[in-house]
């Protein structure tokens, strides 16, 4: 089911609990009011607790989140390692090759199969580009200020999302869902990885923020971009969204309208980049869908695995949430 106005929710919250996550200046008091405070003040002993109530909980602000949150993904940019050989040689290898003008061929960038977009790769291959022309730094700097940037976009998403939950659920569920997703080890993994399927993380977690705020059109777009440049089975998010604009908001236009400007700003883009560099008509996501979908191997191509792989595997990605998440359902 959809979620009700968010600005109706936001100002309830904001009524009951007291508390907004935006700065405001302080109001000025008159003189009885500054005396009450003083004699209050002076009232409580040095080392007197001073008991919090529901009305002087502490929430984070938006600012304040999104520090938090540049900081884990940072510390992620630093200390994590990559745990995928697709990163290192479907990725990295070819990400080599735009910067620096050489490297291995991979085979899903081989013209044979031509499975993934170099649209993706130029996103975050055009800032290591200039940076390499600037300062000619060695290749390491170069692969931290790539992860540095994966992890600060993520960051910028992951504020849009705390903002949208604080506003439609409440700013007690905003606050638990940070503190989630600052220790949630794959979020850690995930936030910097140079991967397709990082890259739809982002802009899923946006599609659902602007869903959340009732923005549509830009619901719309970051599906679009979710989908065409990072990972193609990632627009499965776009379905509740789609079902919210088409069947209860009956907004047709707006969803033909923003669809038509996604795949003139997005998909034509992409297909003129990757048929460029494939040197012939690739549309990337359609190849990638047919391969691991319609072929003869289908999507069992690399084996699979038990349930209990996926569920000691949710744990060990969302510990304790995962947890009492599995309880609901025991």
């Amino acid at each position: 089911m959809a979620p009700p106005a968010a600005r109706l929710r936001y100002n309830a919250n904001k009524s009951d609990n007291g508390v907004v996550l935006t700065k405001k200046p302080p109001k000025k008091l008159h003189n009885n009011q500054r005396k009450e405070i003083k004699k209050s003040a002076n009232g409580l002993k040095i080392g007197t607790p001073v008991i919090a109530d529901a009305k002087t909980s502490m929430i984070p602000s938006v600012e304040t989140a999104f520090k938090t949150l540049i900081s884990a993904r940072l510390c992620s940019a630093i200390w994590s390692y990559i745990a995928d050989c697709d990163e290192t040689f479907n990725y990295w290898e070819p990400l080599h090759y735009i910067i620096n003008g050489h490297g291995l061929q991979t085979w899903e960038y081989s013209p044979e199969f031509a499975l993934r977009s170099y649209t993706y790769l130029l996103v975050q291959g055009v800032p290591g580009w200039i940076y390499h022309k600037l300062f000619n730094p060695s290749p390491i700097l170069i692969f931290y200020m790539i992860r540095c940037m994966l992890g600060f976009g993520c960051a910028v998403m992951e504020r849009f999302m705390y903002k949208s939950i604080c506003q439609e659920f409440g700013i007690h569920i905003g606050r638990l869902w940070l503190i989630f997703q600052l220790f949630s080890v794959g979020m850690f993994v995930s936030s910097t990885a140079l991967l397709p399927s990082s890259f739809s993380m982002y802009f899923g977690c946006a599609a659902l923020a602007a869903w959340w705020h009732l923005n549509y059109s830009l619901a719309i777009f970051f599906v679009a971009i979710s989908t065409l440049l990072g990972w193609p089975f990632g627009g499965l998010i776009g379905l509740p969204i789609a079902v919210d604009i088409l069947w209860r908001k009956q907004l047709w236009k707006t969803f033909l309208i923003w669809t038509v400007i996604s795949a003139f700003t997005i998909g034509i883009p992409m297909v003129i980049i990757d048929s460029t560099y494939y040197r012939k008509l690739v549309i990337a996501p359609i190849n990638l869908v047919i391969y691991n979908v319609f072929t003869s191997q289908g999507p069992n191509i690399f084996g699979t695995e038990p349930l209990k792989y996926y569920l000691i595997n949710g744990f060990l990605n969302f510990n304790i949430v995962w947890r009492h998440r599995c309880r609901e359902f025991t």
